[in-house]
Formats: structure tokens, C-alpha cells, sequence
């Protein structure tokens, strides 16, 4: 794998973002701050905030802010959660309308705290959206539930016209990386979310120690499960407390990823440095 050995405080150039500027970036500001939203945009410390804030859209996270897991890679806090706000579907979707999105991406906290992990929130946020914007597309990056395949047929059922579920890592990497969660049930609620017909979508961060072939081999699994989008990224430590970035991929070994994806057969690759799972999203609808 070509990567770029560098001091792990000093980003690389093809890193770099801009700092936000433009109406667009001060109008979705204004409402997430004004509705009290949460956005994973803030809230996962993500690198493209600037950019798609300033195109006019952004990833919202219901649910509240706190999860129950303590993945080693996420920059959201971990505790104990407040209870399930039941007028958090209404603010979202008036938000959504205010925000003028056309295509909009929900994401949440796990909730291992709760009988359905959240499963009717998120359903009814789903429905809320598509009652007051019907022209609205969505896109549900949803957790396991713990895989409960009767949890994920709820969400499935509001019909989002793309769900998401994020690998996050390769296979051998998964019980350092993640929380509770692991690899053969992720890919199960891939699984499932394409056995319904909805486009499903995953994800991996790269930079963390993983070899090439694993990259490969995550693919074929997303694959056979029928996955049909694909987004790679470089994993950027959020905190000291965070696991540190083992290299720095360049831009070139993405690139190659793309192309050996689609060879692969699914139907959009996401895959550069500053790619996040909900990065150019609104592609990925058809």
C-alpha cells in the first residue's frame, strides 16, 4: 500500500480544507444551532463540514448527541443518553424544510438503551420528512440495532430511498476499532437492507492498519451480500484519547480502490481522503 510517513500532527496537503465562507454555510449554521439539531457534521468532527454546509447540506443526527458505545475511532461523546425527545421527528423534518435540502442524510447514536435502539424514531422522523417535503429524498445511516432484523425492517419500512451501514474497518481490525458491534453482523444488516430492494450502502476508513488485500477482501464480502455503494476514506484521529492514524493514504491508492470496486460491481465508489460516508450522497439515489 503507497502511503506518505509524515509527523502525525502535520495533515498533508491533499488534507487540507477550506475555511467556511458563503450564505449557505451561515443559513444551515443558523437552523442547526435555532432547532437545536444535532449534526454529526459537528459532532464526528468531520473534515467536509465547510464544504457541504456551504452547498447547503448536512447530515443530521437524531437521537440525541451521547452514545452507548465507545468505538475507538468516533469523536461522539459516550454515556448515558436523555430520553427519546417525541418531538424531535417534527423539528427535524421543519428543519429539513427550512434548509431547503433536496436530498437529506439522517444518521443516529446507538441506543442500547432502548427496547427498539431507536428503531420507531428513526421511522418516524423517516415518514415526518416525507409528509412535509415529499420531494425530499433520504438517505438512513442507521446502526445494528444489534443486529434485530426486526428493528432494521422498521426502518426499512418508511421506505428512506437509501440505507446505510458502515464496516467501518476491515475484518481482522473490527474488535479493536469498534464497540459491541462486529463484522459478520454488519455485513447481516447489509444483508437485509438489500434483500429489500432499498439501495444499501458501507463503508470503511483506511490508515488504521489494514493491508490491501483486507481492502479487498471487504469488498467482495460487501459484495456478496449485495451491497451496491461503497465509500472509503482516511480515518483522522478526532481526540488524543482516539486511536492515532497508523499512515497517511495517498490520493493515488484511493484512486485505485475506485477503480477496483467498480470492476467488483457496485454501482458508485466514494474514494479519496476526505470522503465520509454521507460525502456527495445525493449521487447515490439511482
Amino acid at each position: 500500500m503507497s502511503t506518505e510517513r509524515i509527523n502525525k500532527r502535520q495533515k498533508p496537503d491533499w488534507l487540507k480544507t477550506k475555511i467556511p465562507i458563503g450564505k449557505s454555510y451561515i443559513n444551515i449554521k443558523d437552523i442547526v444551532d435555532k432547532h437545536k439539531l444535532h449534526t454529526i457534521c459537528s459532532s464526528g468532527k468531520c473534515p467536509n463540514m465547510c464544504e457541504c454546509w456551504g452547498l447547503g447540506t448536512a447530515t443530521l443526527m437524531i437521537l440525541g448527541d451521547v452514545c452507548t458505545r465507545s468505538c475507538k475511532f468516533c469523536a461522539v461523546a459516550t454515556g448515558k443518553p436523555l430520553s427519546v425527545d417525541n418531538d424531535e421527528p417534527g423539528r427535524i423534518a421543519e428543519s429539513v424544510k427550512l434548509m431547503n435540502l433536496k436530498h437529506c442524510v439522517l444518521t443516529s447514536v446507538d441506543r442500547d438503551d432502548l427496547a427498539d435502539g431507536g428503531a420507531n424514531c428513526w421511522a418516524e422522523t423517516i415518514l415526518q420528512i416525507k409528509r412535509i417535503i415529499p420531494e425530499t429524498t433520504i438517505e438512513a445511516l442507521i446502526p445494528d440495532f444489534q443486529g434485530k432484523s426486526e428493528l432494521i425492517k422498521i426502518v426499512i419500512g418508511a421506505k428512506p430511498e437509501v440505507i446505510s451501514h458502515n464496516l467501518e474497518t476491515v475484518k481482522r481490525m473490527t474488535p479493536e476499532i469498534r464497540s459491541v458491534a462486529n463484522y459478520q453482523r454488519s455485513l447481516k444488516v447489509v444483508r437485509q437492507i438489500a434483500a429489500s430492494g432499498i439501495i444499501s450502502k458501507s463503508g470503511i476508513m483506511l490508515g488504521l492498519g489494514e493491508k490491501e488485500e483486507e481492502v479487498l477482501q471487504t469488498m467482495d464480502d460487501l459484495r456478496q451480500v449485495g451491497c451496491a455503494v461503497f465509500t472509503l476514506g482516511q480515518y483522522l484521529q478526532p481526540t488524543s484519547k482516539h486511536l492515532p492514524v497508523h499512515e497517511f493514504i495517498r490520493p493515488e491508492q484511493f484512486k485505485k480502490y475506485e477503480m477496483i470496486g467498480l470492476e467488483k460491481g457496485f454501482k458508485y465508489v466514494e474514494s479519496s481522503p476526505l470522503v465520509r460516508s454521507s460525502y456527495h450522497a445525493e449521487k447515490h439515489i439511482t
